[in-house]
Formats: C-alpha cells, sequence, structure tokens
C-alpha cells in the first residue's frame, strides 16, 4: 500500500471512529447566551407576567431543562465554566475580578476545541465576561458595544434608578441597540454559504443592566397592573450568619424599598426580558430561512439567574435558587423532539461534553461534566447526578430534584425542601431530623477546592464575598 493510500486510509477510519461523525456530515451550532436572563421566561413559568414568546417557542422545538443551574452566579466565573467545561473549584476563578487566561493558559475553550475538529468559530457580543474576552476562541469575532444613553429627563427621573439598580426607557429604534447589532452580525454570518461547519455564537446582553431598553417593551408592562415578587418579612430570621451577609438585607433591597421603585424595576426587567426576546426571534428565524436550517442545534442558555427582591435580595451573587436556576434549552435535528421537557438537575459545565457528543469530536477526561445526550434522548430517564453551584471559594449550593444544600465557607448550612417549600423559606439545615439528607448531599461537594485565582487589582468585586488570600 504505497503512501497515499495508507493515509487515506487513516483519515477514513478516524472519521468513522465511534464517537466521531465525518467531517461533512457533522451539524452546526447556534449557541444563544442570554445575560443575566433568569427563569421570568413562559416556559419556566418563573413570573406570571413574563412574555417571551420568541423563546418558548424555541423551547418548544427541543428539549428544556426545567432544572438547570449555572456553576457560579456571577458572570465571569459561571461563563469560565461553561466555556472551559471545568468548575471553580477547579480552576479558581470563583467570582468576577478573577482573569481567567492567565492561570488558565492551555485550556482549551469550547469554540477552541470545535476549531480544532474543523469547525470555523464566530461570534458576537457578551460569550465571556467583561474585558476578560479571548481571541483565542474565535476565527472572527465582533466585540460588544455601547447601547444609547437615556435623556437627562430619564436619567434625573426618581423612578429610573434605586441606588445601584439602575433602569429608564429610551427613546431609540431597536436597530440603535448593541444587541441588535449582534444579532445582525450572526444573521450576515448565516445568509452566507459556508464552506465548513460551523460554532457560531450570539451573546446577548439584556436583560442585563442598566434595563435601558426601547419605549415600546415598558409600555407592555404598566406598573401598577405588575405582580412583584413574593418576599416573607421574616425569611432571613432562620439563616446563619453567612447567609445574611450573602443577602445584604440593607442594601439594594431597603433602597429599593425606601425609594418607592420596586414596580418600576420589575418593569424594566421584564421589558429588557422581552427586548431580549425580539432579538432571539430575529436569529431564529434568519436561521430558519438559510440553508443551515436542517444542520444546526440550537442551544439557548442564561448565564445565571437573577434576585428581584426575594431572600430580601438584588442582584445575582447567592447560592438560592433565584440566582442560581436559569434557562437551558437545546434543539438537535435528528436527536431531541418537539415539546420534550427534562426534569433532571443538570448545570452548565454538561453543555461542553454535550456539544462535543452531538457533532461527533471526542470528550476529554479533564471535563467536569456529564454529557446530557443520553437526556435529549430520553428527558425522563434515571440521572444519578446534582448542580452543583459555587460562589467565592468553599461557598456550595447542590441542587437535587428535591433538595437545595449550602455550604458555606465558615461550616454553616442551609437545607430546603423544594417539595414542600419551593421558595426556600423554611431552612432545615440544623434541624435535627434531616442530618442524614445534609450528610448525603454533602458527599456530592467538591473534594478539591482550588486556591483563588489572582485578582484584577483594577476591578472592585460587587460579589457579596470577600476576597480570600490564597
Amino acid at each position: 500500500m504505497n503512501t497515499l493510500h495508507r493515509a487515506l486510509l487513516i483519515a477514513i477510519c478516524v472519521a468513522l471512529m465511534p464517537g466521531r461523525a465525518p467531517a461533512a456530515e457533522r451539524p452546526n451550532v447556534l449557541f444563544i447566551a442570554v445575560d443575566d436572563l433568569n427563569d421570568w421566561v413562559g416556559c419556566l413559568g418563573g413570573h406570571p407576567d413574563g412574555r417571551s414568546p420568541h423563546i418558548d417557542a424555541l423551547a418548544a422545538r427541543g428539549c428544556l431543562f426545567t432544572r438547570a443551574y449555572c456553576s457560579a452566579p456571577a458572570c465571569n466565573p459561571s461563563r469560565v465554566a461553561l466555556m472551559t467545561g471545568m468548575r471553580p473549584s477547579t480552576t479558581g476563578v470563583y467570582l468576577n475580578p478573577q482573569p481567567w487566561r492567565p492561570v488558565l493558559p492551555d485550556a482549551v475553550t469550547l469554540p477552541q476545541h470545535f476549531m480544532a475538529h474543523g469547525y470555523y468559530a464566530a461570534g458576537s457580543g457578551k460569550i465571556y465576561h467583561g474585558r476578560y474576552d479571548d481571541d483565542a476562541s474565535w476565527n472572527d469575532y465582533l466585540k460588544k458595544g455601547a447601547d444609547p444613553k437615556p435623556t437627562q429627563k430619564v436619567l434625573k427621573d426618581p423612578h429610573s434608578r434605586s441606588g445601584g439598580i439602575v433602569f429608564g426607557v429610551l427613546d431609540v429604534e431597536d436597530s440603535e441597540m448593541n444587541d441588535h447589532r449582534m444579532v445582525d452580525y450572526a444573521i450576515r454570518f448565516l445568509e452566507r454559504e459556508q464552506d465548513k461547519p460551523f460554532f457560531l455564537a450570539c451573546g446577548i446582553f439584556r436583560p442585563h443592566m442598566p434595563w435601558q431598553v426601547p419605549r415600546a417593551y415598558y409600555d407592555l408592562f404598566p406598573p401598577e397592573k405588575l405582580t412583584l415578587p413574593q418576599v416573607l418579612e421574616t425569611d432571613l430570621d432562620d439563616l446563619p450568619g453567612a447567609g445574611v451577609r450573602m443577602a445584604r438585607p440593607q442594601g439594594d433591597h431597603a433602597t429599593m424599598l425606601k425609594t418607592g421603585n420596586w414596580r418600576y424595576a420589575v418593569q424594566a426587567y421584564l421589558a429588557s426580558i422581552k427586548f431580549a426576546d425580539a432579538q432571539v426571534g430575529r436569529l431564529i428565524a434568519a436561521l430558519d430561512k438559510s440553508r443551515h436550517a436542517d444542520n444546526t442545534i440550537i442551544v439557548l442558555w442564561g448565564d445565571h439567574g437573577w434576585h428581584l427582591g426575594e431572600k430580601h435580595h438584588w442582584r445575582k451573587f447567592s447560592l438560592w435558587e433565584e440566582a442560581c436556576r436559569a434557562p437551558l434549552m437545546i434543539i438537535a435535528p435528528g436527536v431531541t423532539e418537539a415539546d420534550s421537557m427534562c426534569a433532571r438537575t443538570v448545570d452548565f459545565v454538561d453543555l461542553y461534553p454535550t456539544l462535543a457528543e452531538l457533532c461527533g469530536l471526542p470528550i476529554g477526561e479533564h471535563l467536569d461534566g456529564e454529557s446530557l445526550v443520553p437526556l435529549l434522548n430520553q428527558p425522563d430517564r434515571e440521572w444519578p447526578h446534582a448542580a452543583l453551584t459555587t460562589h467565592g471559594r468553599l461557598n456550595h449550593a447542590v441542587r437535587t430534584e428535591r433538595w437545595r444544600y449550602i455550604r458555606y465557607a465558615d461550616g454553616s448550612e442551609e437545607l430546603y425542601d423544594h417539595d414542600k417549600d419551593p421558595m426556600e423559606w423554611t431552612n432545615l439545615g440544623s434541624h435535627p431530623d434531616f442530618g442524614d439528607v445534609r450528610k448525603q448531599l454533602a458527599a456530592q461537594l467538591p473534594q478539591e477546592n482550588a486556591a483563588n485565582a489572582p485578582f484584577d487589582k483594577n476591578i472592585r468585586s460587587n460579589s457579596n464575598t470577600k476576597k480570600k488570600k490564597k
């Protein structure tokens, strides 16, 4: 056998190895990130006034994970975990102001893995956090730009801000918004012929603050008609000190009550979700019109949840349900069935091995997650894996279908029975009857917790947790 024939035979054998698909047959990936999107979308039912028809329609096309959880309730560590497939306890990237590339110089990100196996990786908008973008992850990338600013009248309106929670109407067209431009980039990409399978990411910034979107979206949600989140006045009374410090009740929530802006903030967040939903609708419509429609896997995820007063807390930066639960839906042609729902607990480090398996790429042993392909094939199958969320070194939450267990760095605990207490109002963390439950859940905490990655000295943390020295 001559050298050419031998090389051809080897190439064919490699392409046909189990777990690998021939490059020409590999599906494309459309990877949609929606920043700070909690469960206030219609398909997850997190708020009775939420409106997200395009996201809901997308979920109905494939598998919606109703118990999907972030690896960390902050943008930087959440996205690092998802994009590298490694948890904060593995990498040491626990909080926002910890640059990840210096401590992970050799990490192969999800798009890099696709590039290494014949894919073209392109993207736009916010996929990584802030100043920690990663040029090595892309063949081509359009970075997030700026949005229009409100008028002085809006800026001076006392109902357009509550302390650090910022919102306000914009009298601009959708086309002037940054997210619209980021989606335009993805639409133009989809309209072109591609000579390679592609990994196309589109990061939508809203509903991240400031909740400033065009007036038409605000008008859909009159504040006087909105439902406020359910809040128990004594909710923090049974929490350990570490939990109360994480809630910071005398911070954002106290200011929101003092300024009378709770309804206006809920209006602004719902309006921002509706704006983001419109951008998702534009993107999916473009895919459906393109030549790539039948051979493209679609993934939509939110990087973490968001509190709007629950547990007397605002923002993310907590280990409770509101900050940890976020949307996740996967539409994989030939694999998922329409209107599928999976109630098993999963977290976002599972996306790396899942997409690798769906596209016939190898799955590295260094990855912390589990491929979700078995659940895509059979959403109600047995699934022994809990979801794990980490906020700051040694602060973890374990979520099973029934329980949420939290252990803080000082050893204090919280435990919630979601079968009886979906709002997490009753902490069973010190109740003697649940010692065995706490022990079983604690066994699923990380066995090792990496030292803190170095902090960016130029950025102040909003994490509600103090920096810890190595």
